[in-house]
């Protein structure tokens, strides 16, 4: 993601693609919204961004975002605690002149993603645990992709190409 497309996120703080934190202290509700990104039930079919290093409000936290500090959050990834893996990238940036850690996480294509057991979906501004409907829809989306390809849907086809 660039800066700019990150900026407009940034403005829009605690939407279903956004969440903010304003330090690293809990890292059980970074993983719950990790989790809940990756199941991306809105299906967005986006990235959802956390930003660490800002309060609920916009305001800036002022951290001192360094190399050591991005290994906490990078971490998460490999832990073993989030299941699928979830594919993303943490990175430092400085938006509105706002130092913070940016954790961008792909919506998986195995969903449900689950924390701990858990499966976590993003409800609006706020994460969730999922209902046994929630996490039907989530299965139903890993089955549509898990089709053979010659059951696949293609997109741009129009009928003069059947034979």
């Amino acid at each position: 993601m660039d800066d700019h497309e990150l900026e407009s996120l940034f403005a829009d703080i605690e939407s279903d693609r956004v969440g903010c934190k304003a330090t690293f202290t809990d890292r059980d509700r970074v993983c719950q919204a990790i989790c809940a990104f990756a199941n991306d039930l809105p299906n967005h079919q986006q990235p959802g961004v956390i930003f660490i290093g800002v309060h609920n409000n916009g305001k800036c936290a002022k951290l001192d975002i360094n190399d050591l500090f991005l290994l906490k959050p990078a971490g998460i990834r490999d832990d073993g605690k989030i299941l699928p893996l979830p594919a993303m990238i943490v990175q430092k940036r400085v938006l509105n002149q706002c130092e913070v850690a940016v954790i961008i996480v792909q919506p998986a294509d195995a969903p449900p993603v689950s924390y701990e057991g858990r499966t976590w979906v993003r409800v609006d501004p706020r994460r969730a645990i999922a209902m046994l409907q929630e996490e039907r829809q989530l299965a139903e989306k890993r089955r549509a992709k898990d089709l053979p390809f010659d059951l696949q849907a293609v997109a741009y086809a129009g009928l003069e190409d059947l034979d």
